[in-house]
């Protein structure tokens, strides 16, 4: 065997071998989690290492639990999980919608300070949120909307915009001009070519901008615990897991079993727009 032979066999192993790797270290965590969220308790403590759950050990419990409302001996997580689906959707939909026309203005008009603009929205976004906490706080009690839902998805707008901007610049920036410009010849105004030519090209960019924001709003902490902490009614999962967690009296399977309910929704969100994501929808689309 030659040593190019044996280097291309070599290294071939090698990649599978450290793909391997990183998918154990990716997924293992997620499926020890999966794993404590379906046995006894009785059974965790007596043999807390093993890592795998028999049939007659497998239940529902804990997702029974987690699920059922407060009032019913549950630890609420519908209801919340109805309140994080809310917040987020929300903000995911207005910040796109702020997003878009900021984004496709700051790649393609020419105004004073152009190149800088990208660079301030990203600067905003570096700020960090306990910087902002405070002063957000102060001024939505006096707007009333302390406690309110409408008022958390204001903060995760002002939160977003600047980085859904910044990333949605970068795509459409790739989109050619010529396309626009055909489109411009055969009547097209300026709203008609973005929302007919350029956001069908760059579905893709939205779409990752979109679970993005969602998955920023869905995992938020810290904004939710400063409007939310007293209106329990409000609550959304992020709020429910951590008083979990706090919980003496919370069987750890319980814990798990909600922090499953916290993370599945965003995994499944992203398997299933795994095609957007990935699928090059600009290919050949600048016929010359």
């Amino acid at each position: 065997m030659t040593r190019a032979a044996f280097q291309d066999k070599f290294f071939g192993i090698m990649r599978w071998v450290v793909i391997a790797g990183l998918v154990v270290a990716t997924l293992f965590p997620f499926y020890y989690m999966l794993l404590l969220s379906v046995k006894p308790i009785d059974n965790l403590l007596l043999d807390p290492g093993r890592i795998w759950v028999s049939a007659s050990e497998f239940t529902v419990d804990s997702y029974r639990s987690v699920l059922t409302s407060v009032e019913n001996g549950g630890q609420g997580f519908l209801l919340m999980l109805r309140n994080s689906a809310l917040v987020s959707i929300g903000a995911v939909i207005l910040t796109l919608l702020v997003a878009i026309p900021g984004a496709y203005a700051v790649s393609r008009l020419r105004f004073t300070g152009q190149r800088k603009v990208s660079a301030l929205f990203l600067g905003v976004y570096l700020f960090p949120a306990t910087l902002l906490a405070v002063p957000l706080f102060v001024m939505f009690a006096k707007a009333g909307l302390q406690g309110s839902l409408v008022g958390l998805i204001i903060v995760y707008i002002a939160q977003t915009v600047p980085v859904a901007i910044y990333m949605l610049r970068s795509y459409f920036t790739t989109v050619p001009i010529s396309i626009e410009e055909a489109a411009a010849l055969d009547g097209c105004s300026r709203y008609q070519i973005v929302r007919r030519v350029v956001l069908p090209l760059a579905a893709p960019s939205v779409m990752a901008t979109g679970l993005y924001v969602f998955m920023i709003a869905w995992n938020e902490f810290l904004f939710a615990l400063l409007f939310l902490a007293a209106e329990p009614s409000h609550w959304t999962v992020s709020l429910g897991l951590q008083q979990l967690s706090n919980g003496v009296e919370v069987p750890k399977t319980v814990l798990m079993a909600g922090s499953v309910v916290l993370t599945l929704p965003v995994v499944l969100m992203f398997y299933g727009a795994e095609r957007m994501l990935t699928e090059g929808l600009t290919s050949g689309a600048d016929k010359s």
